[in-house]
């Protein structure tokens, strides 16, 4: 179970988000520049909130009066827009890094259809090919948490729609809780167990039209 309650003054405005999340997909949607991504910062530790907590299974990730957890003890991975890879190491590199155990890392490889791609470097696959690795390895660390940050933006159709019966396919394997962006209505619908519509860092009661 995810427990997010934070404050955080951004340029134009502050952020006041409070959620939980169980074992499902929560998705994040909102016109850019909304806070979206500053909340899946926060939780990962890349930055931190004024004020509030943020829990993950009972843990504390943060509190506004206590330690805050550094990144690597929190248990998340966390696939990244533009992904993220390392461009030179190889993908199976890529994806070992920071993994719990290799039959795990196998395994995963098989899952997503990356095996055959080992020994290529991000530069020699396509972007398809980059978010399926980039997934791989944000889940090679055995999280308790997964967050994507738009991760299909830049997939062509066909692309996207295989990414999406993954996404979906892995969730009902691994059940976690997974936290996504997304700033497309019909990906949230599509992919959401529950839609958090946010505006200037606030959640909204009513989805857009």
């Amino acid at each position: 179970m995810l427990d997010v309650a934070i404050e955080k003054q951004l340029a134009h405005f502050t952020l006041h988000m409070s959620f939980q999340a169980a074992d499902e997909i929560i998705v994040l949607f909102g016109p850019s520049g909304s806070g979206k991504t500053t909340v899946l910062n926060c939780i990962a530790g890349l930055t931190n909130p004024d004020e509030g907590h943020i829990r993950l299974n009972q843990r504390a990730l943060f509190e506004a009066e206590g330690k805050t957890l550094p990144i690597q003890k929190r248990h998340i991975g966390y696939l990244f827009q533009d992904y993220a890879l390392f461009p030179h190491k190889t993908v199976w590199k890529n994806i070992a890094y920071g993994m719990k155990n290799e039959s795990l890392v196998l395994d995963l490889m098989r899952e997503l259809r990356v095996e055959h791609l080992q020994q290529h470097y991000p530069q020699q696959i396509s972007g398809g090919e980059k978010q399926r690795v980039a997934l791989a390895r944000a889940l090679a660390t055995a999280p308790d948490l997964l967050l994507l940050d738009e991760p299909f933006s830049a997939l062509d159709d066909k692309t996207r729609e295989r990414s999406h019966a993954e996404l979906l396919r892995l969730h009902r394997m691994w059940k976690i809780p997974v936290i996504l962006v997304t700033h497309a209505k019909q990906e949230a619908e599509k992919l959401g167990d529950r839609i958090l519509y946010m505006e200037e860092g606030a959640l909204q009661s009513n989805l857009p039209k």
